[in-house]
């Protein structure tokens, strides 16, 4: 996939990569949710559940235990969204009987521990995420992959961290479209965002796939494509299903899906402009780990992470002041996500970010959404540096295994092509 069509462009190290495959499979992509301490109570509410996972996306995942225990999606909770071709172990919450919970029995799914809870788990609420990933078939001999990864290490270690992009994972890894459909959500174009979702046919998701997409985006008729869909398409089955009996209400077609996959396409959306405008800062070669006049950065909290409440503008009275914070780590060089109340940046800094958002033909009230009010958004603003703790490899003939963690929000590909410099998927 070309990496634009997300918003990505450029590197912060220049020594050359060295290719290889990621994710050959799920084991080669193993992630550790680092969760908040959720506090036990023996006669709480919820029900907490340790699960592992292989090989599941989190929504599907999700659906199909609400099946299983026969609840609504809504009475599941988690704290992040995980890739599906990955090994996992992370939280999750439900408004059930421990007993039932444990009683799952799903391939590929184990639930490790449960205990109960008062306390409701948010998304967000987790301290990081703790990564093993293994690359294959580098086409460099052993000698040549630990040199050049061992100097890119140095220069990511040397700046504190990575730029801090929205990784593949958030617009889809074989169909990068949820900006797309957020976009057309944003505008108000309620029927194209539907088709964007249940049609578009897109390279490299398959011949029988794109068939029976491109078929829907020729014909139009739902009840055939309701027929000819795979079953495994559940979220696009529900959609049809939805036109079918009521043609033409495309925005109750959309609030079919969860509500967190309908957030993903407005924040998916946002997340596109982000990178872009990180992208421009970096070709106009202004750091992103440290502030130049103009900059907002933001201030850290006691555990490290920035808190997007405490904004501090940056002029020539405090720049040298607020660049040692970000030094420390105690401050973060941020960028727009562009909502109905975000607020731009000054100086040169601010010219990018205004520069991407009227190339799109926004303004602040597009993110006021009446037809779907919860997908109305403010926006906020997001720190540049992905700062990377216990970077550590191994490498062997063509393969070499990394271990890190991030904080939340962070995107492991984003990292990795650092080393690799080829697209992520």
């Amino acid at each position: 996939m070309d990496e634009s069509a997300i918003g990505i462009s450029g590197y912060l190290t220049t020594t050359p990569g060295f290719g290889g495959r990621l994710k050959a499979s799920p084991e080669d992509f193993v992630v550790n949710e680092i969760p908040v301490d959720l506090p036990r109570s023996a006669e709480g509410r919820y029900t907490v559940a340790r699960i592992w996972r292989r090989n599941w996306e989190t929504n599907h995942l999700v659906r199909e235990i609400s099946r299983r225990l026969r609840i609504s999606r809504k009475r599941i909770a988690f704290a992040g969204t995980k890739d599906r071709r990955a090994i996992t172990t992370q939280l999750f919450q439900f408004d059930a009987p421990g007993d039932a919970v444990e009683s799952i029995r799903l391939k590929d799914v184990e639930i490790l521990e449960t205990y109960r809870t008062d306390r409701v788990l948010e998304i967000g609420d987790l301290l990081g995420n703790e990564f093993t990933i293994t690359v294959r078939d580098i086409p460099l001999s052993k000698a040549e992959i630990e040199s050049r990864t061992e100097t890119i290490a140095r220069e990511v270690r040397a700046a504190g961290g990575f730029p801090n992009f929205f990784g593949v994972q958030r617009f889809g890894s074989v169909r990068p479209i949820t900006h797309i459909v957020g976009r057309h959500i944003v505008r108000g174009e309620f029927k194209d965002a539907v088709h964007a979702y249940i049609a578009n046919p897109m390279e490299g998701e398959g011949e029988e796939s794109a068939a029976v997409r491109a078929e829907l985006e020729t014909t139009g008729d739902y009840a055939a494509a309701l027929r000819a869909y795979p079953d495994e398409w559940g979220f696009e089955k529900a959609i049809l299903n939805h036109l079918v009996k009521h043609p033409d209400d495309y925005v109750g077609a959309l609030q079919i899906l969860p509500h967190n996959l309908q957030m993903m396409f407005v924040h998916g959306y946002q997340s596109y402009l982000f990178n872009r405008i990180l992208s421009g800062r970096m070709r106009a070669g202004f750091p992103f780990h440290e502030p130049v006049e103009g900059d907002i950065v933001l201030a850290a909290r006691a555990d490290g992470r920035p808190d997007r409440n405490r904004e501090i503008p940056v002029d020539f009275t405090n720049l040298e002041r607020v660049a040692a914070q970000c030094g420390a780590g105690k401050a973060f060089v941020s960028a727009l996500l562009f909502g109905s109340e975000t607020k731009f940046a000054a100086g040169r800094p601010g010219e990018i970010e205004t520069r991407v958002i009227a190339e799109e033909g926004l303004q602040p009230e597009d993110f006021i959404i009446p037809e779907i009010p919860r997908l109305s958004s403010r926006g906020a603003r997001r720190e540049l540096l992905a700062p990377v703790r216990d970077l550590e490899w191994e490498a062997s003939e063509g393969v070499v295994t990394f271990q890190f963690t991030l904080t939340p929000g962070c995107y492991a590909t984003c990292l990795l092509r650092e080393f690799l410099k080829v697209p992520m998927r």
